[in-house]
Protein backbone atom coordinates (compact mmCIF):
# COMPACT_ATOMS: atom_id res chain seq x y z
CA UNK A 1 0.00 0.00 0.00
CA UNK A 2 1.28 3.55 -1.33
CA UNK A 3 1.90 6.08 1.73
CA UNK A 4 -0.72 9.00 2.30
CA UNK A 5 0.30 11.54 -0.52
CA UNK A 6 0.23 15.10 0.44
CA UNK A 7 2.48 17.36 -2.94
CA UNK A 8 0.77 15.11 -5.74
CA UNK A 9 -1.56 13.14 -6.56
CA UNK A 10 -1.64 9.08 -8.15
CA UNK A 11 -4.55 7.96 -10.50
CA UNK A 12 -4.45 4.92 -12.91
CA UNK A 13 -6.83 5.38 -16.18
CA UNK A 14 -6.17 1.73 -17.83
CA UNK A 15 -2.60 1.34 -18.93
CA UNK A 16 -1.45 4.67 -17.63
CA UNK A 17 -0.64 5.76 -14.58
CA UNK A 18 -1.17 9.69 -13.91
CA UNK A 19 0.92 11.74 -11.36
CA UNK A 20 -0.08 14.94 -10.59
CA UNK A 21 1.95 18.11 -8.83
CA UNK A 22 -0.62 18.80 -6.23
CA UNK A 23 0.26 22.43 -4.83
CA UNK A 24 -1.07 24.56 -6.60
CA UNK A 25 -1.30 27.68 -4.23
CA UNK A 26 2.83 27.20 -4.11
CA UNK A 27 3.08 26.92 -8.12
CA UNK A 28 3.63 23.06 -7.45
CA UNK A 29 6.57 24.35 -5.27
CA UNK A 30 8.96 21.35 -4.27
CA UNK A 31 9.03 20.04 -0.93
CA UNK A 32 11.29 18.06 0.79
CA UNK A 33 8.37 15.40 1.26
CA UNK A 34 7.83 16.13 -2.83
CA UNK A 35 10.43 13.93 -4.32
CA UNK A 36 10.06 10.84 -1.64
CA UNK A 37 6.61 10.72 -2.57
CA UNK A 38 7.33 11.03 -6.75
CA UNK A 39 9.61 8.05 -5.58
CA UNK A 40 6.35 6.13 -4.04
CA UNK A 41 3.99 6.92 -7.32
CA UNK A 42 7.21 5.80 -9.84
CA UNK A 43 7.46 2.53 -7.79
CA UNK A 44 3.64 2.19 -7.43
CA UNK A 45 3.29 2.09 -11.26
CA UNK A 46 6.51 -0.23 -11.70
CA UNK A 47 4.98 -2.89 -9.94
CA UNK A 48 1.43 -2.29 -11.40
CA UNK A 49 1.65 -5.41 -14.65
CA UNK A 50 -1.51 -3.11 -15.69
CA UNK A 51 0.77 0.32 -16.18
CA UNK A 52 2.22 0.42 -19.36
CA UNK A 53 3.52 3.85 -19.50
CA UNK A 54 3.21 6.88 -16.68
CA UNK A 55 2.19 10.65 -17.34
CA UNK A 56 3.64 13.63 -14.44
CA UNK A 57 1.93 16.74 -14.83
CA UNK A 58 0.51 19.71 -12.80
CA UNK A 59 -2.21 21.18 -11.30
CA UNK A 60 -2.79 24.66 -11.45
CA UNK A 61 -1.51 27.42 -13.52
CA UNK A 62 1.87 25.72 -13.90
CA UNK A 63 3.81 22.52 -14.03
CA UNK A 64 6.04 23.59 -11.26
CA UNK A 65 7.84 27.15 -10.28
CA UNK A 66 11.25 25.39 -8.29
CA UNK A 67 11.78 24.63 -4.62
CA UNK A 68 9.46 26.33 -2.76
CA UNK A 69 12.43 28.32 -1.07
CA UNK A 70 10.16 31.49 0.58
CA UNK A 71 11.37 29.51 4.39
CA UNK A 72 14.86 28.91 3.36
CA UNK A 73 15.48 32.06 1.47
CA UNK A 74 13.45 34.57 3.72
CA UNK A 75 14.79 32.71 7.15
CA UNK A 76 17.03 34.94 9.51
CA UNK A 77 20.49 34.68 9.05
CA UNK A 78 21.41 33.60 11.98
CA UNK A 79 19.11 30.71 11.31
CA UNK A 80 16.88 32.21 14.46
CA UNK A 81 13.05 32.49 13.83
CA UNK A 82 11.78 33.48 9.67
CA UNK A 83 10.39 36.22 8.12
CA UNK A 84 7.94 34.26 5.44
CA UNK A 85 4.38 34.82 6.49
CA UNK A 86 4.13 31.18 4.69
CA UNK A 87 7.17 30.01 6.05
CA UNK A 88 6.98 26.10 6.77
CA UNK A 89 10.28 25.77 7.93
CA UNK A 90 12.24 26.46 11.04
CA UNK A 91 15.57 26.53 12.08
CA UNK A 92 15.96 22.45 12.34
CA UNK A 93 14.40 21.99 8.78
CA UNK A 94 17.55 20.60 6.72
CA UNK A 95 16.47 22.93 3.84
CA UNK A 96 17.21 25.78 5.89
CA UNK A 97 20.37 24.63 7.86
CA UNK A 98 21.54 23.86 4.36
CA UNK A 99 20.86 27.33 2.62
CA UNK A 100 21.86 29.42 5.56
CA UNK A 101 24.85 30.45 6.90
CA UNK A 102 26.11 33.59 8.66
CA UNK A 103 29.08 35.44 6.85
CA UNK A 104 31.30 34.76 9.87
CA UNK A 105 29.89 31.36 10.21
CA UNK A 106 30.89 27.63 9.24
CA UNK A 107 29.03 25.63 6.26
CA UNK A 108 29.22 22.12 6.08
CA UNK A 109 28.69 21.31 2.45
CA UNK A 110 27.97 17.70 3.21
CA UNK A 111 25.30 18.30 5.13
CA UNK A 112 23.79 20.52 2.20
CA UNK A 113 25.16 17.34 -0.04
CA UNK A 114 23.09 14.97 1.90
CA UNK A 115 19.92 16.51 1.55
CA UNK A 116 19.94 17.71 -2.37
CA UNK A 117 21.41 14.46 -3.61
CA UNK A 118 17.87 12.44 -1.52
CA UNK A 119 15.68 14.87 -4.08
CA UNK A 120 18.17 13.74 -7.03
CA UNK A 121 17.43 10.45 -6.70
CA UNK A 122 13.57 11.19 -6.11
CA UNK A 123 13.68 13.27 -9.24
CA UNK A 124 16.01 10.17 -11.28
CA UNK A 125 13.82 7.81 -9.94
CA UNK A 126 11.77 9.27 -13.30
CA UNK A 127 14.93 8.00 -15.37
CA UNK A 128 15.66 4.91 -13.77
CA UNK A 129 11.77 3.85 -13.51
CA UNK A 130 11.12 0.80 -15.95
CA UNK A 131 8.19 1.46 -18.16
CA UNK A 132 8.83 5.16 -19.72
CA UNK A 133 7.71 8.86 -18.19
CA UNK A 134 5.83 11.15 -20.14
CA UNK A 135 5.99 14.45 -18.63
CA UNK A 136 3.24 17.53 -19.94
CA UNK A 137 3.86 20.83 -19.01
CA UNK A 138 2.40 23.51 -19.21
CA UNK A 139 2.40 27.70 -18.29
CA UNK A 140 6.09 27.11 -16.96
CA UNK A 141 8.59 25.00 -15.65
CA UNK A 142 11.21 26.51 -14.10
CA UNK A 143 14.31 25.79 -11.46
CA UNK A 144 14.34 22.56 -9.57
CA UNK A 145 10.70 22.02 -11.42
CA UNK A 146 12.96 21.24 -14.80
CA UNK A 147 14.72 18.46 -12.73
CA UNK A 148 11.85 16.46 -12.86
CA UNK A 149 10.75 17.39 -16.82
CA UNK A 150 14.03 16.35 -17.74
CA UNK A 151 14.64 13.31 -15.77
CA UNK A 152 11.53 11.77 -17.79
CA UNK A 153 11.76 10.58 -21.24
CA UNK A 154 9.81 12.63 -23.13
CA UNK A 155 8.27 15.72 -22.77
CA UNK A 156 4.96 17.36 -24.70
CA UNK A 157 5.04 21.17 -23.54
CA UNK A 158 2.32 24.24 -23.77
CA UNK A 159 4.18 26.36 -26.81
CA UNK A 160 3.74 29.78 -25.20
CA UNK A 161 5.06 27.93 -21.72
CA UNK A 162 7.98 29.03 -20.20
CA UNK A 163 11.24 26.42 -19.31
CA UNK A 164 14.79 27.37 -17.83
CA UNK A 165 16.53 27.54 -15.08
CA UNK A 166 16.69 31.24 -14.02
CA UNK A 167 18.44 30.50 -10.55
CA UNK A 168 22.27 30.01 -12.89
CA UNK A 169 22.08 33.73 -12.54
CA UNK A 170 23.04 33.03 -8.61
CA UNK A 171 22.04 30.98 -5.99
CA UNK A 172 21.53 27.47 -7.51
CA UNK A 173 23.51 25.32 -10.63
CA UNK A 174 21.18 21.89 -12.04
CA UNK A 175 21.51 18.74 -10.09
CA UNK A 176 20.46 16.60 -12.13
CA UNK A 177 22.64 17.92 -14.41
CA UNK A 178 21.21 16.85 -17.86
CA UNK A 179 20.95 19.84 -19.78
CA UNK A 180 23.87 18.71 -21.77
CA UNK A 181 22.17 15.36 -22.09
CA UNK A 182 19.25 17.09 -23.21
CA UNK A 183 20.56 19.68 -25.80
CA UNK A 184 23.98 18.73 -26.47
CA UNK A 185 26.68 21.00 -24.85
CA UNK A 186 26.69 24.11 -26.87
CA UNK A 187 22.87 24.52 -26.35
CA UNK A 188 23.14 23.71 -22.89
CA UNK A 189 25.58 26.43 -22.17
CA UNK A 190 23.74 29.20 -24.07
CA UNK A 191 20.89 28.96 -21.30
CA UNK A 192 23.01 27.96 -18.32
CA UNK A 193 25.55 30.86 -19.21
CA UNK A 194 22.67 33.40 -19.26
CA UNK A 195 19.52 31.72 -16.78
CA UNK A 196 17.43 32.66 -19.96
CA UNK A 197 14.29 30.46 -20.74
CA UNK A 198 13.11 28.88 -23.63
CA UNK A 199 9.22 28.75 -24.55
CA UNK A 200 7.48 25.68 -25.64
CA UNK A 201 8.04 26.30 -29.40
CA UNK A 202 11.53 26.60 -28.49
CA UNK A 203 12.08 24.02 -27.05
CA UNK A 204 10.69 22.20 -29.52
CA UNK A 205 13.02 23.49 -32.25
CA UNK A 206 16.34 23.09 -29.85
CA UNK A 207 15.40 19.48 -29.10
CA UNK A 208 14.28 19.47 -25.96
CA UNK A 209 10.50 18.50 -25.97
CA UNK A 210 8.89 16.44 -28.96
CA UNK A 211 5.86 18.49 -29.05
CA UNK A 212 4.48 22.21 -28.53
CA UNK A 213 0.90 22.16 -29.07
CA UNK A 214 -1.03 25.23 -28.46
CA UNK A 215 -2.92 25.11 -24.25
CA UNK A 216 -6.33 24.00 -25.98
CA UNK A 217 -4.42 20.98 -27.53
CA UNK A 218 -2.11 20.32 -25.14
CA UNK A 219 -4.61 17.53 -23.25
CA UNK A 220 -5.42 15.96 -26.70
CA UNK A 221 -1.88 15.64 -27.78
CA UNK A 222 -0.43 14.00 -24.82
CA UNK A 223 -3.18 11.46 -24.59
CA UNK A 224 -2.58 10.48 -28.10
CA UNK A 225 1.14 9.91 -27.64
CA UNK A 226 0.19 8.12 -24.14
CA UNK A 227 -1.89 5.77 -25.98
CA UNK A 228 -0.14 4.81 -28.69
CA UNK A 229 2.69 4.01 -25.75
CA UNK A 230 0.20 2.34 -23.96
CA UNK A 231 -0.02 0.08 -27.11
CA UNK A 232 3.46 -0.98 -26.45
CA UNK A 233 4.09 -4.43 -25.10
CA UNK A 234 5.67 -3.47 -21.29
CA UNK A 235 8.76 -6.13 -21.74
CA UNK A 236 9.24 -4.11 -25.27
CA UNK A 237 9.27 -0.69 -23.23
CA UNK A 238 11.64 -1.70 -20.87
CA UNK A 239 14.23 -2.64 -22.83
CA UNK A 240 13.86 0.07 -25.25
CA UNK A 241 14.26 2.43 -21.97
CA UNK A 242 17.23 0.19 -20.39
CA UNK A 243 18.72 0.31 -23.99
CA UNK A 244 18.88 4.34 -24.12
CA UNK A 245 19.51 5.20 -20.86
CA UNK A 246 22.78 3.38 -21.29
CA UNK A 247 23.98 5.68 -23.57
CA UNK A 248 23.64 8.79 -21.18
CA UNK A 249 25.01 7.16 -18.25
CA UNK A 250 27.91 5.65 -20.37
CA UNK A 251 28.70 9.41 -20.88
CA UNK A 252 29.23 9.97 -17.13
CA UNK A 253 26.21 11.64 -15.71
CA UNK A 254 26.48 10.34 -12.46
CA UNK A 255 29.77 11.81 -11.82
CA UNK A 256 27.94 15.17 -13.27
CA UNK A 257 25.41 14.91 -11.35
CA UNK A 258 27.45 14.53 -8.12
CA UNK A 259 29.40 17.56 -9.08
CA UNK A 260 26.12 19.59 -10.12
CA UNK A 261 24.86 18.38 -6.36
CA UNK A 262 28.38 20.02 -4.53
CA UNK A 263 28.57 23.06 -7.10
CA UNK A 264 24.65 23.95 -6.25
CA UNK A 265 25.53 24.12 -2.64
CA UNK A 266 28.74 26.01 -2.76
CA UNK A 267 26.48 28.42 -4.95
CA UNK A 268 24.12 29.53 -2.02
CA UNK A 269 27.29 29.87 -0.20
CA UNK A 270 29.19 32.33 -2.58
CA UNK A 271 29.49 36.03 -1.73
CA UNK A 272 26.53 36.99 -4.54
CA UNK A 273 24.77 33.95 -3.27
CA UNK A 274 24.98 35.28 0.55
CA UNK A 275 23.41 39.16 -0.98
CA UNK A 276 21.15 37.44 -2.38
CA UNK A 277 20.07 35.48 0.70
CA UNK A 278 20.10 38.34 2.75
CA UNK A 279 18.36 40.40 0.13
CA UNK A 280 15.29 38.12 0.21
CA UNK A 281 15.80 38.19 3.97
CA UNK A 282 14.91 41.88 3.86
CA UNK A 283 12.54 42.15 0.78
CA UNK A 284 11.07 39.09 0.29
CA UNK A 285 11.83 35.71 -1.78
CA UNK A 286 9.69 36.74 -4.70
CA UNK A 287 11.38 40.28 -4.80
CA UNK A 288 14.72 39.36 -4.22
CA UNK A 289 13.99 37.20 -7.67
CA UNK A 290 12.19 40.36 -9.33
CA UNK A 291 15.85 42.17 -8.75
CA UNK A 292 17.74 39.13 -9.86
CA UNK A 293 16.55 38.76 -13.45
CA UNK A 294 15.69 42.37 -14.27
CA UNK A 295 18.60 43.24 -15.59
CA UNK A 296 18.46 40.14 -18.16
CA UNK A 297 14.85 41.39 -19.11
CA UNK A 298 13.60 37.47 -18.46
CA UNK A 299 14.08 37.22 -22.05
CA UNK A 300 14.47 33.75 -24.08
CA UNK A 301 17.17 32.96 -26.57
CA UNK A 302 15.16 33.65 -29.94
CA UNK A 303 14.20 37.21 -28.61
CA UNK A 304 17.34 38.74 -27.22
CA UNK A 305 18.22 41.66 -28.61
CA UNK A 306 21.19 42.74 -26.47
Amino acid sequence: MMQTLSTMTYEKTGRVARITLNRPQRGNGITLAMPQELTACVEQADLDPEVHVMLLSGAGKGFCGGYDLVASAEESLEGVGGSAETSEGGPTDPAVIATNHAPDGTWDPMVDYAMMQRNVRGFMSLFHANKPVVCKVHGFCVAGGTDMALCSDLLVIEDKAKIGYPPARVWGTPTTALWAHRLGVQRAKRLLFTGDCLSGTEAVEWGLAIEAPSRDELDERCEILLSRIARMPINQLMMMKLNLNQTVMSQGLHSAQVMGVVFDGIARHTPEGFAFQQRAAEVGFKQAVRERDEPFGDLGPSTFKG
